[in-house]
């Protein structure tokens, strides 16, 4: 057995090739710190428009839309109309399709750690 191979990809990555594709959407809106910090406030603090997050950041409104569009775009957020403001608010149940993620992959890898050491300590390396 090598234990070195990737992970099974029945295990980790999801199905189908759409849901791969939206992991890859949702990971790359968050590879940004901007966005990321824009989320936590979101999910945090409530909405709030693109002019009061604006003011949080030393950016120009018009970059903080553009952040705002990408974690649309991935299901992060979504806009919400309130008289003439739009509002933007935190999408939890798409945060959680990442955590599953994480935990699944994280699990693996522990379960491979927990081997390797047994493996060490018996001088053979188990089956999986």
């Amino acid at each position: 057995m090598d234990l070195l191979r990737p992970l099974h990809r029945t295990h980790v990555n999801p199905s189908t090739s759409d849901e791969v594709g939206l992991l890859d959407v949702f990971f790359a809106a968050l590879a940004d710190s901007t966005r990321r910090q824009l989320i936590q406030r979101l999910v945090v603090d409530g909405p709030a428009s693109a002019s009061t997050l604006h003011d949080l950041f030393a950016l120009t409104r018009q970059a903080i839309v553009k952040h705002l569009t990408v974690l649309e775009g991935a299901g992060l957020v979504h806009r919400q109309r309130r008289g003439r403001e739009v509002l933007f608010v935190a999408t939890p149940e798409k945060l959680a399709t990442g955590v599953v993620w994480l935990l699944d992959a994280s699990g693996q890898w522990d379960r491979r750690i927990q081997r390797l050491l047994t493996a060490r300590g018996s001088g053979s390396v188990p089956a999986e």
